[in-house]
């Protein structure tokens, strides 16, 4: 049986097993904080319907206006670390990082800084300020151990604050700020860790020790997951494998992407043996690269074994509209159902070998100045490029392209995938105008796009 667990008052569960404890209230005080008591409650497997509201409860304290959306080096961040570094420690995890839970870094960005996951933008010559982040780590077990193996289950809990260099949000490029809460990126990542953690803390999910780490510095361009990895707590010689959640809040329908499972030759039977468990059924995804814009990357690069979870981007990817009641918590239940598969499958494995794959981010990618402003459908798997989103005054908007619309030809150049459209906005220069083929609904329109 799943366990799922929220706090249920003591009296009164002569039918419910539970396991009482101090902590505080269900958003995680354990000790003496200013405004907050503490309270006996008990921890009890209640079902689906609890579990849900327990992601749900979590995202919605982290998109919450005290976190302030959430920006690496801000007060919103650290408040937000120093709320989860107490939702780890009620859930019995220890003190993982240099500091307590806290593992700090610095870093200075020196221009030009390439802005996360956008080739085409840097940050001016004026952006000298040292930034310090915190990770936060909790573990099962003590750091001492190192004879035997540990996984790690990772995500990351920063975000854009009041709309940084990453925005993808109008207003911002118009001077405006709007706190960018940061739902499904990646509120939802962090309540399914800590899902897994409240799971394991009644019934263990491994033999192994799990490391729970929640980077930070992800938007800015993985300086968390890299710090940790150049200092690990854990040996990373004693780390067999890492699995990271990263916008999962937003499943539609049994899609889920799943990238990394060429990192090694256990993945492709064990996401089958658990993806045919029922409640599990996803039309996976799969991408062999243990390279991507997430944390699981910064692990890859240290010859350890990763899976990356995502449901794919959105039109609010990036803006003020990501909130929490737009998220799909039944499915975020059904990713955690099938990770604690994973992760049990994986201490039955007498060992997990690591593979290099080609990276899809390698050199031979199509390089290109101009873009269509539309968000690409990276979950379709059909043929050409569907259209997930659609930015106002962009490209596509002016031609009169919508959401659903599959690209399949720009200018002379047939598009069949990703790679193609890539190869694609590569032959053309900003101002310059192509006819672009779509399909909607299975019928063919030409439209002509001037460039940007």
């Amino acid at each position: 049986m799943k366990s799922h667990f929220l706090p249920t008052p003591v009296l009164g569960l002569s039918k419910v097993a539970f396991l009482s404890i101090f902590i505080g209230a269900i958003l995680g005080s354990c000790s003496n904080h200013e405004g907050e008591v503490a309270h006996p409650i008990a921890i009890a497997d209640m079902g689906d319907k609890a579990g849900m509201a327990a992601l749900k409860a979590d995202v919605e304290q982290l998109t919450s206006d005290e976190y302030e959306g959430r920006e690496t080096g801000k007060p919103g961040a650290y408040k937000a670390g120093e709320w989860l570094a107490r939702r780890m420690e009620a859930l019995g995890l220890q003190a993982a990082g240099d500091s307590g839970f806290f593992q700090s870094f610095r870093y200075k960005p020196h221009p030009p800084m390439q802005v996360h996951g956008d080739t085409s933008k840097t940050m001016g010559m004026a952006v000298v300020r040292e930034i310090v982040g915190r990770n936060v780590l909790g573990a099962t077990a003590s750091l001492v151990d190192t004879t035997v193996r540990w996984g790690v289950i990772g995500c990351h809990h920063d975000h854009l604050g009041w709309g940084d260099e990453n925005s993808l949000w109008r207003g911002v490029a118009e001077g405006d700020s709007a706190m960018h809460p940061g739902a499904d990126d990646n509120a939802s990542g962090v309540a399914v860790l800590l899902e897994l953690a409240s799971r394991h803390s009644v019934a263990s999910l491994t033999g192994h020790p799990l490391l729970m780490a929640s980077f930070s510095g992800e938007e800015k361009g993985l300086w968390g997951s890299n710090h940790f990895t150049n200092e690990p707590t854990v040996g990373l010689q004693q780390v067999a494998w890492m699995i990271n959640f990263d916008m999962v809040g937003r499943l539609r329908g049994d899609t889920l992407a799943v990238y990394g499972n060429g990192t090694s030759p256990v993945w492709n039977e064990i996401l089958d043996s658990c993806n045919a468990r029922k409640g599990a059924g996803f039309e996976l995804v799969l991408s062999e690269s243990g390279v991507g814009p997430s944390d699981h990357t910064s692990f890859y690069l240290e010859d350890v074994p990763v899976l990356h979870f995502f449901t794919g981007q959105h039109e609010d990817y990036h803006k003020p509209t990501d909130t929490a009641d737009k998220l799909n918590y039944q499915g975020m239940l059904r990713i955690a159902d099938f990770a604690e598969c994973i992760v049990g499958e994986l201490e039955l494995q007498e060992e997990i070998p690591f593979t290099k794959t080609k990276d899809s981010s390698s050199d031979d990618a199509p390089r290109f100045k101009v873009t269509l402003g539309v968000v690409p459908d990276y979950l379709f798997s059909g043929s050409g490029m569907r259209i997930d989103g659609v930015s106002e005054g962009r490209p596509a908007q002016l031609a009169g392209l919508q959401k659903g619309d599959v690209v399949v030809r720009i200018g002379e150049l047939e598009v069949a995938d990703m790679m193609g459209y890539m190869e694609g906005l590569s032959m053309f220069e900003e101002g310059e105008q192509t006819e672009v083929e779509v399909l909607r609904k299975g019928a063919s329109i030409v439209v002509e796009v001037t460039w940007d």
